[in-house]
């Protein structure tokens, strides 16, 4: 049978290429995908990436020996493309049935923690396991096709490495940027689905009549190139090269996770940026493959002494790492300052180049290179291909999941990325230390540089080689009176609490605040205000909890259970440490269950039901949040209301244009019959408000709220006061006014938040586009009001005129401060006239629950 003709080659290239972009558009899905169904922690996102890895580990040892047995590896290749695309179709079956289920399979084994992780383990192997398994067999087959000689193995095999990784690097820059707004998340995996079918279809249509060369016999010692170790040398060299092929994948992965985590103390951190990081860690893979198929063909030296060579590179790389990355941001200074979105991606990449594409070729050399050491031993190309990748596979399943949970929280950043460099140290020792390599003086030479790497090894782990004294961890502006109070690097997130002024904050990856004392009576305002416009919030579920300020001011209230889920457990701990004084015994009331797990997730793993589900503040632009404000949440979180209950939606107007806030609007009425919106304080500029959504219709209760309040207060304020201190929070109905009858959904499939938000916010930086703060807020609840005036509005029917005139004089309020804080006094002064027209004398002092409430804690206190 004929061997492959001429023009196959660049068409089997650039199949290879495609099949590497439809393996990782795959991976950047199930990623998602299984943070959905498993909740978006770094658990979830370990468990997938080692299942994932898992399978290719299995595929490439077993299609490599597979491929030295069948006569057509191209034909078989063209099959285990369609059996990728078959198999990634059955992730829609078995997702789905998942989702249904879970709220029973939690019940039966939710009690157990192993029980629990196992059986999304399994999950997760059946909607991975296949699929990856199959994509692990791509390149030890198409490398037994086309490497026709053992000689050409390290050329060759590098080569298709590198296009298959420059590939991969061009599945993740799509699926972060672009294919997901376009075509949808079902979309974009069917696309992948599509583009494996047509390699599969292309490489069995070429297979015809084609196969390639039997396996390579050995060759006589005098065809072999360059320097040649003796036969017993050769035969201790396979060894060898499976241990560095295995540390080597082992320290790779644990530096990608380590170099992604310091990247987000200084970005974004939205799914741009993340893919953004991505794509320059593969395209240096891709990259380094190319280096080494270069010194595979050119390099003048015996391949052990490149291989050396290369390892001492990985080792100075990792180690230049810390003071790099903390040079080119300045002491982890935020990056992109003043910048438009695509001047931002720009200098994100640029920074992303320096710190991990020039660093990274080297350790992406390594690998394709051990071919090149390879070349000489026996063996089909496929097989040998085959096990390579299975060994660096699974060294790097084990260094991402170590990097993550255990040299992150032991070492820190800096620290772990030394011991990386300690540990390519030792193995370029181990290369130089082979019986055939050193004799006499040289061997105690490179005793001494393997001593050296321990010794490194040993003082970095223990702290006793301390580096970091001159580098960051965490960025602390003492210009305004900043202060460090505890630190953590943690499995998820770095996580700081900070003094400012006399009062602590809780600071995410360097820049997200989760919120502080500082702002105390703003916090507990985001559960006293819905609960009490509420008949009977008495069991009520926090989705976030940050300082704990907002759930705890939850029990000012006549409550029987509050529930709270965290996603980051050392949020819990550290706010358990030093925000006790605020949280109103949030820590030690019976009545209060925390749980550290994806607030989406506590909610659909469980069927219970709650009066009041309320979702905190959350950074609309950061990764993962646009989860939060999917038609599909709200829909599952509709069903976990009792009857009367509401969803609460606390949004901040300063992070979100009206573009936004209209698609989020429209998206709780498409999932809630009635949706009303509540301002969460009257600040002149910058304001949060709610979106409350109930599934049944009704009125605004005003004897319930006065009933509330009156509790809250002591008894002591007047019933003016009393319907003051709620109604003048109230902003408008949502539904009944159809302002946003018209904005877009978002929903799972098209996440228009989470890709929209990243942009407008460097709009609002270069000042082509506007958060809602100032005049635009003002529009908004004056739109609101002339669309719907509170007289009409069927949520305020059980309302009087008087207490209507409250509402009316909330708004005014709120316009008058924002007034007089742009400098147009005489209007302020206007609309505060209107104001206090409106508002009986004994309630114009403008106040808010939570100011009550603790005002009613301290009488409490010093009443005998």
């Amino acid at each position: 049978m004929p061997a492959s003709k001429p023009w196959h080659g660049p068409i089997l290239a650039g199949l290879f290429f495609i099949s590497g972009a439809a393996a990782l558009i795959y991976q950047v899905l199930w990623v998602r995908e299984l943070g959905l169904l498993f909740g978006a922690t770094a658990e979830a996102a370990a468990l997938t990436i080692a299942i994932f890895f898992t399978g290719i580990a299995l595929g490439g040892y077993t299609f490599g020996r597979l491929a030295a047995r069948h006569p057509r590896p191209l034909k078989l290749f063209g099959l285990v493309e369609i059996g990728v695309a078959v198999a990634a179709l059955g992730h829609f079956i078995v997702a789905d049935a998942y989702f249904a289920l879970y709220p029973n399979l939690h019940a039966a084994v939710g009690h157990s923690p192993l029980l629990e992780t196992a059986m999304k383990a399994l999950v997760a192997a059946v909607i991975l396991l296949p699929a990856a398994f199959l994509m692990g067999g791509t390149l030890p087959l198409i490398g037994q096709h086309l490497i026709r000689s053992r000689e050409t193995l390290g050329r060759r095999g590098s080569a298709l490495y590198a296009l298959n990784t420059l590939g991969g690097a061009a599945g993740a820059l799509a699926a972060g940027f672009a294919l997901p707004i376009l075509l949808g998340f079902n979309g974009s995996y069917l696309l992948a689905i599509g583009l494996d079918l047509a390699v599969g279809i292309t490489a069995i249509a070429m297979a015809r009549g084609v196969t390639s060369n039997p396996a390579p016999a050995p060759r006589p010692a005098a065809a072999m190139t360059g320097p040649q170790p003796a036969p017993s040398a050769r035969a201790r060299i396979a060894p060898l090269v499976w241990a560095i092929a295995f540390l080597s994948g082992f320290a790779t992965l644990a530096i990608e996770v380590i170099w992604t985590r310091l990247f987000a103390q200084v970005l974004q951190n939205s799914v741009y940026t993340y893919a953004l990081v991505l794509t320059t860690f593969l395209a240096a893979l891709a990259a380094g493959a190319s280096l080494a198929n270069l010194l595979a063909r050119r390099s003048p030296l015996a391949p052990l002494t490149t291989l050396v060579m290369l390892l001492a590179g990985c080792a100075v790389v990792a180690a230049a790492t810390p003071h790099l990355f903390h040079f080119m941001t300045d002491g982890l200074a935020y990056l992109g300052r003043g910048r438009d979105f695509g001047g931002y991606v720009i200098e994100v990449a640029r920074v992303a180049a320096l710190v991990m594409l020039l660093p990274g070729i080297v350790l992406g050399a390594v690998l394709p290179y051990l071919l090149r050491v390879m070349q000489d031993e026996e063996g089909a190309p496929g097989e040998t291909l085959g096990r390579l990748i299975a060994v660096n596979t699974t060294g790097a399943i084990l260094g991402a999941l170590a990097a993550g949970f255990l040299l992150l929280p032991l070492f820190g950043s800096y620290r772990a990325l030394w011991l990386m460099a300690a540990l390519y140290t030792l193995l370029a020792a181990a290369v130089l230390l082979r019986p055939a390599q050193a004799t006499g003086m040289a061997r105690l030479a490179r005793l001494g540089v393997a001593g050296a790497g321990c010794i490194a090894a040993l003082l970095v782990g223990t702290g006793r080689l301390d580096l970091t004294t001159e580098l960051n961890a965490t960025r602390i502006n003492p210009a305004r009176g900043e202060s460090l109070v505890d630190f953590r690097e943690g499995r998820a997130a770095h996580v700081s609490v900070v003094e400012r002024s006399g009062n602590h904050f809780i600071r995410v990856n360097n820049y997200y605040t989760l919120g502080g004392s500082g702002a105390l009576w703003s916090e507990r305002n985001q559960a006293l205000i819905p609960m009490l416009a509420h008949p009977q919030p008495r069991d009520v579920f926090f989705l976030g909890m940050g300082t704990g300020i907002t759930a705890g001011a939850s029990l000012f209230m006549p409550v029987e259970r509050v529930t709270v889920c965290e996603i980051l457990p050392d949020v819990i701990d550290l706010a358990r440490r030093h925000f006790v004084p605020y949280v109103n015994g949030l820590f030690d009331d019976p009545r209060v269950t925390i749980h550290a797990e994806d607030g989406r997730h506590c909610l659909a793993r469980s069927r219970e039901q709650y009066d009041l589900i309320i979702a905190d503040l959350f950074t609309p632009w950061k990764a993962g949040t646009g989860n939060l404000y999917t038609l599909d949440h709200y829909a599952m979180a509709a069903q976990r209301l009792k009857p009367g209950g509401v969803y609460v939606q606390w949004i901040p107007l300063y992070q979100v244009s009206r573009d936004e806030l209209a698609i989020i609007a429209a998206t709780m009425q498409a999932a809630f019959p009635q949706v009303t919106l509540w301002q969460g304080d009257l600040y002149s500029q910058r304001s949060i408000v709610a979106l409350v959504g109930a599934n049944e219709p009704a009125a605004l209760d005003p004897d319930a709220v006065l009933a509330h309040a009156d509790a809250l207060t002591g008894g002591i304020r007047s019933q003016d006061y009393l319907e003051g201190l709620t109604l003048r929070f109230y902003a408008g109905n949502i539904s009944e006014s159809g302002i946003f009858a018209d904005a877009p959904l978002n929903t799972d499939d098209r996440p228009l938040i989470e890709y929209m938000a990243p942009r407008t916010h460097r709009a609002v930086i270069t000042g082509e586009a506007r958060f809602l703060v100032g005049d635009e807020r003002d529009a908004l609840y004056a739109e609101l009001e002339d669309l719907l005036p509170p007289a009409w509005d069927p949520y305020l029917a059980a309302l009087t005129d008087v207490q209507r005139d409250h509402v009316r004089a909330g708004r005014l309020a709120a316009l008058s401060r924002g007034l007089r804080a742009r400098d147009q006094d005489d209007a302020a002064d206007r609309y505060w006239r209107a104001f206090l027209s409106l508002t009986p004398p004994d309630a114009r002092r403008i106040s808010s629950p939570a100011n009550e409430a603790e005002l009613g804690l301290v009488r409490a206190e010093t009443t005998p």
